[in-house]
């Protein structure tokens, strides 16, 4: 009987033992609550703890970054067009007794989350372009709706890590009627730009080539002066020449006048051999010249002027 006795008291003590102590993990922070409330601050260290069993009882809440997936949503830009709009949030239990206060339970607090999250998502779309949202400030829209819903996520004891669109597209009827509009406007485009490049070439061109022509005017111009220069030069030199020595200016002269008349060719000279012409054949010096010479030695070519024209 007494042994009996001993083993129902070690019994009762185990039993009372075992719901004095609770566990801690490393991933969980505890709540305390005596008929319902809070008595102690909360338990956020891993460890072993003790309470009063059968008056208290212990709430374990998660401390991990926990994820809070929504269904797609059909916001309306700006610029009024419907989209697909795929997000999801991160967030963690930053004040366990606020947040047992409030919503208790984490999917009591996912539905919360999701209805703050959805209002601020509608509401920031609604005032961005579907160009700002697509490529432009992507993630200036997610960090304005991660401040939104980090601010009224407060008053539950949760901190909003992160807010991430993962889709946000076009729905498929509207997005054939934009590809085509996109490829239109891309078409024309192109066509204004090469009508631009058309342009901008006749134009280039033709400066090119009025400046060939006046360039090439120019060179003429010169090259005429340059020649003109060159006959006056010539002329000068030769006028020297016949001043400082008639007779061999006439010898040269004949010199000349045999070279071109004497070139072999179709042309045929009938001339006696008497002619003033030869006078150079029959006398090197040309004195003995033949009847009716005259003072130009029979070559054509004046002695008292400097003139080339009769050569």
């Amino acid at each position: 009987m007494r042994s009996g006795i001993i083993v129902i008291v070690l019994a009762v003590v185990a039993v009372v033992g075992y719901l004095s102590v609770y566990v801690v993990n490393p991933t969980q922070q505890a709540l305390v609550l005596r008929f319902g409330q809070i008595t102690e601050a909360p338990k956020t260290e891993p460890g072993l703890y003790f309470k009063i069993p059968f008056v208290q009882n212990v709430v374990y809440l998660d401390k991990r970054i926990l994820n809070l997936n929504m269904p797609p949503l059909e916001p309306i830009s700006s610029d009024k067009k419907r989209l697909i709009v795929d997000a999801f949030a991160r967030y963690r239990i930053s004040d366990p007794v606020l947040f047992y206060q409030r919503v208790q339970n984490v999917l009591t607090a996912n539905r919360r989350l999701s209805t703050l999250l959805q209002s601020s998502l509608r509401s920031e779309v609604g005032r961005t372009s579907f160009v700002a949202l697509v490529r432009d400030d992507r993630s200036g829209v997610m960090e304005n709706i991660r401040r939104d819903v980090s601010a009224n996520a407060e008053e539950l004891g949760i901190e909003v890590i992160d807010v991430k669109i993962r889709r946000a597209d076009l729905p498929d009827a509207n997005s054939q009627a934009i590809y085509a509009r996109m490829q239109t406007e891309r078409q024309r485009e192109a066509t204004e730009i090469r009508a631009q490049g058309e342009e901008q070439s006749r134009r280039i061109r033709s400066r090119a080539d009025r400046d060939a022509t006046v360039i090439e005017a120019e060179a003429n111009r010169d090259a005429e002066i340059i020649r003109g220069d060159g006959d006056a030069e010539r002329n000068r030199i030769f006028a020297e020449a016949f001043g400082a020595d008639p007779e061999f200016f006439a010898f040269y002269r004949s010199m000349q006048a045999y070279e071109a008349g004497l070139q072999s060719g179709d042309t045929s000279l009938v001339l006696s051999p008497d002619s003033s012409f030869f006078r150079f054949f029959k006398d090197p010096t040309g004195v003995n010249a033949p009847a009716g010479s005259g003072d130009d030695g029979g070559t054509g070519i004046s002695t008292r002027s400097p003139s080339l024209a009769a050569q």
